[in-house]
């Protein structure tokens, strides 16, 4: 018996130490963590438990039967986040680069299965170099059987993928489908072919942080949702977005206590509008004053800042935050805003989140690059997605609710369940001067006629009473009682009902 606890002893030594200490100083040399002390940062003190920590790779080509590290690459198991059951896998670059084999592809199958029959969230560890090449199509086809139970854990669990090293690939396509993408910063790319297969394709000279670093994915293609910079740092911010997610798609909601009053009126936001309707103002003030202690995790904060999504908490239980952002092109909706707020949607609908839209929206981008682009399509898959929406839905429209956007942003015709209007909303087509150009066009050349003719538009209406009426909004209210409304309308939604016609699935213009 002394026997094999000494070699199991030995094994798990051996396990821990992944590639040796001269790989595990090269990686921190490199200003990145191990695989094992990822996982350690990430979750509860002394609440991980491995899974398949002695688990070899099978291939004897290319003279691989005599390399053989115990874990093949990835560190597998799960723990806990505050207390609530997660599953982890965490790439370990220091045995054979992180590079996926077979039975390193059935490491992460095994945990993704037990996820999804446990219903707990699954986080991945991303730092490994693609595929191994000495098994060829085996390593393809374990890719292929991570894909498929990313697809099948879609809207079932959350799946949060952390890049943490380089990702390429076959590697890039599992975080792909995942529903959050996070970065670190001048170590973490992604890309499907690396820079030196681009320079023989294309003739294209570029480093791998131009072709998929984060600023790359954060700004340009939306590919990741965020930007840490430094490891410990990437990894705390995950245990806070896992904290406002529910484990599964039937869970109850987070709730913490909460200790701030939702009754307490804030008097600065009767002052945050501005009397001149085109001077901006920061949207972000108005979301931090409404959730809890100002507590806001935005999702894709760097990418189509003209909208605003994240997660908060109202009398501590998370809601979904949709907004508009004067700020940034004067709030108005173009294609990548409408893409990355129709994912957000989506999300929040997939696990029960109840979804704040506040609104000030202009319209949308006019212009051959946005018509080309697609915008149509575009927006339309944020239209689809409030419109598919189930959830508790709140809107308050902050100022203006032009045109189509205005039917776009959780209006009441795609089943808003509570729409308010501050007194300074303007709800109507287009703005005064656009309506009174086109409906009093022969007076253009008279100045005065067309002065008086924009001030009787505006009175008519560019004001919230005019939808009041209609029933189009329900209730005209102070800003200073944002919160409280908002408190109140969730409170009255918790048991809320609503199912859409029985479909195989949707057909979403994607």
């Amino acid at each position: 018996m002394k026997d094999v606890i000494a070699e199991l002893e030995r094994r798990r030594e051996a396990a821990r130490m992944g590639g040796g200490q001269a790989r595990i100083d090269a990686q921190h040399a490199r200003g990145k963590l191990t695989a094992r002390e990822r996982i350690s940062v990430f979750l509860d003190e002394n609440s991980f438990e491995e899974f398949d920590m002695y688990v070899e790779h099978r291939s004897t080509d290319f003279g691989m039967e005599k390399q053989k590290i115990a874990g093949d690459g990835v560190v597998t198991g799960w723990g806990t986040v505050n207390g609530r059951p997660v599953f982890v896998f965490s790439k370990d670059f220091t045995v054979f680069g992180g590079s996926l084999s077979e039975a390193h592809a059935g490491k992460i199958t095994k945990l993704q299965d037990m996820a999804l029959k446990n219903r707990a969230p699954i986080i991945g560890l991303f730092d490994a170099g693609g595929a191994r090449i000495q098994e060829g199509v085996a390593a393809l086809g374990g890719y292929a059987e991570i894909f498929q139970r990313n697809v099948l854990a879609s809207g079932v669990i959350p799946q949060i993928s952390l890049i943490m090293g380089p990702c390429a690939g076959g590697d890039v396509y599992s975080p792909a489908m995942t529903d959050f993408i996070f970065m670190v910063r001048d170590t973490s790319y992604m890309f499907v072919t690396g820079p030196d297969v681009v320079k023989t394709v294309t003739n294209e000279t570029v480093t791998a942080e131009e072709l998929g670093g984060a600023s790359v994915h954060t700004t340009k293609s939306s590919i990741a949702d965020g930007a840490y910079d430094n490891d410990v740092e990437a990894l705390l911010q995950m245990r806070r977005l896992i904290d406002l997610l529910p484990s599964n798609n039937r869970a109850d909601l987070p709730e913490i206590e909460c200790a701030q009053s939702v009754t307490d009126a804030d008097m600065s936001l009767d002052r945050l509008v501005p009397d001149n309707a085109n001077k901006p103002y920061d949207i972000k003030e108005l979301i931090e004053k409404t959730v809890d202690e100002g507590d806001f995790f935005e999702i894709q904060a760097a990418f189509a800042r003209n909208i605003v999504t994240g997660f908060g908490r109202v009398e501590g239980r998370t809601v979904g935050i949709v907004a508009n952002q004067p700020m940034v092109l004067a709030g108005v909706l173009d294609s990548d805003a409408s893409r990355k707020a129709a994912r957000f949607v989506r999300f929040c609908d997939a696990f029960s989140i109840p979804i704040v839209t506040f609104v000030d929206v202009p319209g949308f981008l006019p212009g051959t690059a946005q018509e080309y682009g697609g915008l149509i399509k575009h927006g339309a898959k944020l239209l689809f997605a409030y419109a598919e929406a189930t959830v508790p839905k709140i809107t308050i429209i902050t100022r203006k609710a032009f045109g189509g956007a205005y039917d776009v942003m959780a209006s009441k015709h795609l089943r808003g369940d509570l729409n308010y209007a501050w007194p300074s909303a303007q709800i109507a087509v287009m703005g005064a001067k656009g309506a009174v150009e086109i409906i009093f066009r022969k007076d253009i050349g008279d100045a005065e006629k067309i002065a008086e003719h924009t001030k009787n538009y505006e009175s008519r209406f560019l004001s919230p009473f005019v939808a009041a009426e209609r029933g189009y909004v329900d209730e005209v209210i102070m800003p200073h009682s944002t919160r409280r409304r908002i408190a109140k309308a969730l409170r009255l939604l918790r048991n809320k009902e609503l199912s859409n016609p029985w479909k195989k699935h949707d057909n979403i213009p994607l």
